[in-house]
């Protein structure tokens, strides 16, 4: 592929991502429009600028794109657990048929972080324990003995209930909205 000048390399971003509808990593769309990784992470960067929808998960860049057919309904769930639970409590999560779309914790210096996780299955949530794995990297919970608060997402609020009903088994759950 001819390398791609700006505006022109933007829009075929936007339709990779339209086109792919799974997460595509930085590295991928690098590769496929013959730039460094570096130069996707700044298009992407200009792009969210914009207010494309796009968001970067543990996985790769997403595009947005609302379901008109499917209404979701949401909830915030504050938990509290060790990083070693983390893998349970997001399959806990997962096989409810309900997303985790993100983690936030409170930092007593930076006030809230939030974090896209974006994980709807256990294979999501394998390669999510994976990737901490391989980049050695810490999980927010660390920052704040465990508490941490998840946005979820489901196609109903029953599914949600569930989710909460067992995290709470589990003693994971500390509140629910």
């Amino acid at each position: 592929m001819k390398k791609l000048l700006g505006e022109e390399r933007r829009e075929i971003l936007l339709d990779m991502l339209k086109q792919e509808g799974q997460p595509i990593t930085g590295t991928e769309l690098a590769k496929r429009t013959s730039v460094s990784r570096q130069v996707i992470v700044s298009d992407i960067a200009l792009l969210k600028a914009r207010n494309a929808p796009i968001i970067a998960t543990s996985q790769g860049y997403v595009l947005f794109t609302a379901n008109a057919d499917t209404t979701l309904y949401e909830r915030q769930i504050a938990c509290r657990h060790t990083s070693a639970d983390t893998e349970e409590e997001l399959n806990i999560i997962v096989d409810a048929g309900v997303t985790v779309k993100n983690v936030t914790v409170e930092h007593a210096v930076y006030g809230e972080i939030t974090a896209s996780i974006m994980v709807s299955s256990r294979h999501d949530v394998q390669q999510f324990m994976q990737k901490l794995t391989d980049t050695k990297s810490n999980l927010l919970l660390e920052l704040t003995e465990g508490i941490h608060i998840h946005l979820i997402s489901a196609s109903s609020e029953d599914k949600l209930n569930f989710a909460a009903q067992q995290l709470q088994q589990k003693g994971f759950l500390v509140a629910t909205n």
